[in-house]
């Protein structure tokens, strides 16, 4: 039964629509309601500039967003052809200047989307009434600001934009803490601070259970609990830093709601950033398959490879994720339908062989929608990515020369392509910070820690979060992080920054070197 929703929509692109959809299922593609709204520059920009939520709440920010948008366009800089958005109904924007042929293609690209969205596990803990949950953000904040002031909420807005990355992507999908019932008043812990005794009949309780051996086991453990060193607080790191922000940190209730939408917000976009190179590859994969396949003029044949090649396109120093998602996906699906996979296939050392191998066993269809189902671009690339297609695609390692402000070829080496790679879409390429401690010198400090890749912080960037992490704890902030090979703690107490290397010194020690921010 078809899903379609066509009544903002002309004609021609009515029918577009309902072509395009029942082609995507007849292809297997399973999808939620799809709604086409049609906008023009303007208006796409806008929307654009709130991550696709015209109710979002209002910030300066997007401003900053849409100008950039907007001037891109007009100076004809950039373009934006379509823009689709992970909810049930599932909403999509097309331009209204397009061409035709443009806008078949986009409408093709969206159920990819749409696919992608429902099915793959990476977005199955994300909000499917996103675009109610933003509307409703968007009133409580322009409540908060009414009773609290503008300039302070956006100000507050501000520092907890710039710790959006703080969270843990993977605790959706993880059980990182026991569960707590509430009511459980700790009468296991009651029962652990009596004495141990042995069952036995009444008139034989005195032998068996000396009063002064009891008496003495209950002394000890009242030392052993009075000596015991106190629990860290957290008891383990804690990677969801805006998390613990909420439930720790002094905040107003006001401050805690703002930090909270945050911070569900910065979750629902999480896993796009997760799979971007997926998501882009199996969009494109389809609108490439439905358009050569079923819905392209022959009239329309030079204006799609025009606009698809230069969606294709790879620059120097950048990652395409059309072209590489597509590519690989292109490549599972023949190497699968081929049966170059499993022992025999790895245990061949014959390139001769290799090259004609062909089992025409057909399962190439059937696993990508089975790659599709439960990778994310780490999984996907460190799974997939084989040195032949390397080798067959040109790809390389870059880095930057910092002495000639260029990028330069790094390396050829298959090993190192795929490190470099994953390197940059580990935590999509931004540092892994916890909290190490809230209770630091026993002074209620911040203590954070850096999981170090080999890649040093930027320390501008480091320092500007601490400041933002004390405008929220109050307290001091201590990030400790690698500079220079060397463990170090940057620092800050509210008014000064410090950096001090870490050493074999203890940790508890005093700042010494001292640094005005």
């Amino acid at each position: 039964m078809s899903t379609v929703n066509t009544h903002n929509l002309p004609a021609d692109l009515r029918a577009i629509q309902m072509d395009t959809e029942d082609h995507a299922r007849t292809y297997g593609l399973d999808f939620y309601e799809t709604i086409f709204e049609v906008l023009d520059y303007d208006e796409i920009s806008e929307i654009a500039a709130f991550g696709g939520f015209p109710t979002r709440y209002p910030h300066w920010r997007f401003g900053m967003e849409y100008q950039q948008l907007s001037k891109g366009y007009r100076y004809g800089l950039q373009k934006i052809y379509e823009m689709v958005i992970n909810n049930d109904p599932c909403y999509a924007y097309l331009l209204r200047c397009n061409q035709l042929v443009d806008q078949k293609l986009v409408m093709a690209h969206v159920y990819g989307h749409n696919d992608f969205f429902k099915n793959n596990i990476w977005f199955s803990q994300t909000n499917r009434k996103m675009m109610d949950e933003t509307a409703n953000h968007g009133s409580r904040i322009r409540s908060i600001m009414e009773r609290f002031g503008e300039d302070a909420v956006e100000s507050f807005i501000d520092s907890c934009l710039s710790l959006e990355n703080l969270i843990d992507v993977y605790s959706p999908h993880i059980k990182r803490r026991a569960a707590v019932n509430r009511y459980d008043f700790a009468a296991e812990d009651e029962d652990d601070a009596l004495p141990s005794k042995f069952q036995s009949k009444g008139y034989m309780d005195g032998f068996i259970n000396p009063p002064e051996i009891l008496k003495a086991e209950l002394r000890k453990k009242e030392s052993d609990r009075q000596n015991a060193k106190p629990m860290s607080f957290p008891e383990q790191p804690e990677r969801d830093v805006l998390l613990f922000l909420i439930e720790h940190a002094p905040l107003q209730p006001w401050q805690r709601d703002v930090l909270d939408i945050i911070r569900q917000e910065a979750y629902y976009f999480a896993p796009q950033g997760q799979t971007k190179i997926m998501n882009e590859g199996w969009a494109s994969f389809w609108h490439s398959t439905i358009m050569t396949q079923k819905i392209l003029h022959p009239s329309e044949v030079v204006d799609y490879a025009d606009h698809h090649s230069g969606t294709m396109a790879t620059q120097p120093g950048r990652l395409n994720p059309y072209k590489v998602g597509i590519e690989l996906l292109r490549d599972i699906e023949e190497r699968w339908n081929k049966g170059q996979f499993g022992p025999e296939w790895d245990e061949c050392d014959n390139y001769e062989v290799k090259r004609r191998w062909d089992k025409q066993v057909g399962l190439g269809r059937e696993k990508i929608f089975e790659v599709r189902r439960i990778h994310n671009d780490v999984t996907f690339i460190d799974t997939f990515l084989t040195q032949d297609f390397c080798k067959r695609h040109q790809l390389f390692s870059f880095k930057h020369n910092d002495q000639n402000d260029v990028y330069e070829i790094e390396s050829r080496e298959f090993k190192k392509i795929k490190e470099r790679l994953l390197f940059n879409l580990t935590n999509f390429g931004q540092p892994i910070i916890r909290v190490k401690d809230g209770n630091y010198r026993n002074r209620g400090e911040l203590y954070l820690n850096q999981e170090h890749f080999g890649v040093d912080l930027r320390l501008d960037y480091a320092q500007d979060t601490i400041r933002h992490l004390h405008r929220l704890w109050t307290r001091p902030v201590h990030l400790e992080t690698t500079v220079d090979g060397r463990p170090t703690l940057l620092s800050f107490d509210g008014t000064d920054h410090s950096i001090r290397p870490l050493g074999g010194a203890s940790h508890d020690a005093e700042p010494k070197d001292r640094r005005r921010a």
